[in-house]
């Protein structure tokens, strides 16, 4: 449980405010007790950490395989690296990340993200070309997604120019490697 401390509250009012002291003396906030709640609120990491945009990545089969697969294409950095470079890119954003190599699975992400998180990013991967369920289900939320690719799909194989996902996403990034998902972040949380 929490102590509170006794804090003066908005504007000078004369009346008390209470705040965690779990808050006062967490790493990130170097507060004085005696500080006014509504500045503690209007400028400090609280008031971020309240606003921050929830966007989480999905990335499709063989994308766990980033850094070993096919270099020349997708580049030599393991997905998880790169994202330890994009969150503090976008501190305004809690960026979550889940992979998996199961169509169902993705579908399921994608359903349980809708009301939860304020954008999606999607690297389908393969099943970007061939999977309508995946299409279904990006077209039967309300959160909005962005169809990710780290090469560029219209260089490649004609199969690779199909997407059973675009239409219903709210736009395509690709072929900029994994500064994609960079892009995307911007156009999910400033377009």
């Amino acid at each position: 449980m929490d102590t509170l401390v006794p804090t003066p509250a908005l504007s000078g009012s004369g009346s008390e405010g209470m705040i965690s002291a779990r808050v006062l003396r967490h790493p990130y906030w170097k507060v004085d007790a005696n500080i006014r709640i509504g500045e503690l609120l209007c400028n400090s990491p609280i008031r971020i950490f309240a606003n921050m945009k929830k966007i989480l990545i999905i990335n499709g089969p063989n994308l766990n395989l980033l850094g070993k697969r096919e270099t020349s294409v997708y580049g030599n950095k393991k997905f998880e690296d790169y994202l330890k470079t994009l969150k503090p890119v976008f501190p305004d954003a809690a960026i979550s990340y889940f992979q998996s190599n199961i169509e169902g699975e993705i579908i399921d992400a994608l359903q349980k993200a809708d009301g939860k998180y304020a954008g999606v990013i999607l690297n389908a991967g393969g099943y970007t070309h061939t999977s309508v369920a995946i299409g279904d289900a990006v077209k039967a939320i309300s959160v909005p997604v962005i169809e990710v690719h780290i090469s560029n799909v219209y260089a490649r194989e004609p199969f690779r120019h199909v997407s059973c996902i675009a239409a219903a996403a709210k736009g395509v990034i690709s072929g900029f490697g994994l500064d994609s998902y960079r892009l995307a972040m911007e156009s999910l949380l400033y377009a």
